[in-house]
């Protein structure tokens, strides 16, 4: 039988102050998602326990127990919780502070935004991180790496711009006037274009207008 201990994933989570820690890997693109969500939500970071990815640290017995998918961000609790996908942590941070709602105020907004997050993270986020994941020279060491692959995300990649574009072009932000999780996500993935090697056609205008805006926000100094 498997001890669940040993891997941190027992132990409840208190609803209030709590002490955390922070595992990052720098600029990697989900590690920024939640500490842009931090920053949108004026919360302060946790204490950061650094991950050098390009070093195979995540791969660490010690890391591995606290997240056996070898992955980052995790965010370790007080009581030995770890919590290790980035939407995992972004809800309990809104569980803790609501204000400003970045996951919707009311059931409509919430499945809004479910629906895009999950159109952009399935969808872009996805394509654009197998394409830098199969095809960049510093994944060589790290992946398992199938071109093919790459090119066949590469080339959806188009696709799912488009999507984004339409919603960008009635909206200020992906789910209205406001800006909220979905946008990280997105914003994070068409940053993450530029060292994936793929180019945002200038026909984008609405994904351009509004990524401009999101990069003079000051939590994407984060």
């Amino acid at each position: 039988m498997v001890d669940l201990a040993s891997f941190g994933m027992v132990g409840s989570a208190r609803m209030g102050e709590v002490s955390m820690k922070l595992y990052d890997g720098a600029r990697a693109p989900n590690p920024r998602r939640v500490r842009i969500f931090f920053a949108e939500k004026g919360v302060p970071l946790p204490e950061l326990i650094p991950i050098d990815i390009t070093k195979k640290e995540h791969k660490s017995e010690a890391f591995t127990k606290l997240n056996p998918a070898q992955r980052l961000p995790v965010l370790e609790l007080d009581d030995g919780t770890a919590l290790a996908e980035t939407i995992a942590i972004c809800r309990y941070l809104e569980g803790l502070h609501p204000t400003p709602p970045l996951f919707g105020r009311d059931p409509k907004e919430q499945a809004l935004i479910e629906m895009w997050n999950r159109r952009v993270e399935l969808g872009l986020f996805s394509s654009v991180s197998a394409v830098f994941r199969h095809s960049h020279p510093s994944m060589a060491e790290l992946e398992e790496q199938v071109p093919e692959w790459a090119e066949a995300n590469r080339e959806q990649v188009d696709d799912h711009l488009w999507i984004l574009e339409l919603q960008l072009a009635g909206n200020p932000y992906v789910c209205g006037d406001s800006l909220t999780v979905a946008d990280i996500t997105a914003g994070i993935a068409i940053d993450f274009m530029k060292p994936s090697r793929i180019r945002l056609p200038e026909e984008f205008v609405h994904i351009r207008r509004w990524h401009g805006e999101l990069a003079a926000r000051p939590s994407w100094k984060a």
